[in-house]
């Protein structure tokens, strides 16, 4: 009975390791380049994020501290994904949005944490990893779009 526990254990952690490792499957995106493009496209740390979905380190970005007017753009392809005026202080170390633009994100089930359900957030355009969405975020939607700044770019609005 233990050795049959035990086994059972071990799948269980085996397959969750798996996913996690492999990642969420990627659909067709308007905007695709090979990994070795991806690369050469982007930093180390804006791969890490936007094409392997890890996550860097809190009040580590210089977009945590940003405020001043302007769109939140996908450092992968460019494309704007928040505008300033949803942005807000979420004491967590990352740049929090309340609300994303029109069509600028997807979201889909991320269980790479053993025991963990979140919800991940990723571009619509390209698919890059940019954070995840929790429910305890402020009025008027009740979301904190927790986003890593290495996954943005952000452009200020010009007079």
């Amino acid at each position: 009975m233990q050795s049959s526990r035990r086994s059972v254990l071990q799948s269980l952690l085996l397959g969750a390791a798996t996913v996690a490792i492999a990642g969420p499957a990627r659909a067709a995106y308007k905007i695709a380049h090979s990994d070795a493009e991806w690369r050469k496209l982007l930093s180390p740390a804006a791969y890490d994020v936007l094409r392997n979905q890890g996550t860097e380190a809190p009040w580590s970005s210089p977009l945590e501290y940003e405020h001043r007017k302007g769109i939140y753009s996908c450092a992968g392809c460019d494309l704007p994904l928040f505008s300033s005026d949803t942005k807000f202080e979420s004491g967590t170390g990352w740049p929090s949005f309340w609300k994303p633009l029109p069509n600028a994100v997807a979201t889909s089930d991320d269980s790479s944490i053993p025991l963990m359900e979140r919800t991940e957030v990723h571009c619509s355009r390209c698919g890059g990893h940019l954070g995840h969405v929790f429910s305890d975020g402020p009025k008027p939607t009740g979301l904190r779009y927790c986003m890593d700044g290495v996954a943005l770019k952000f452009k200020p609005v010009t007079a």
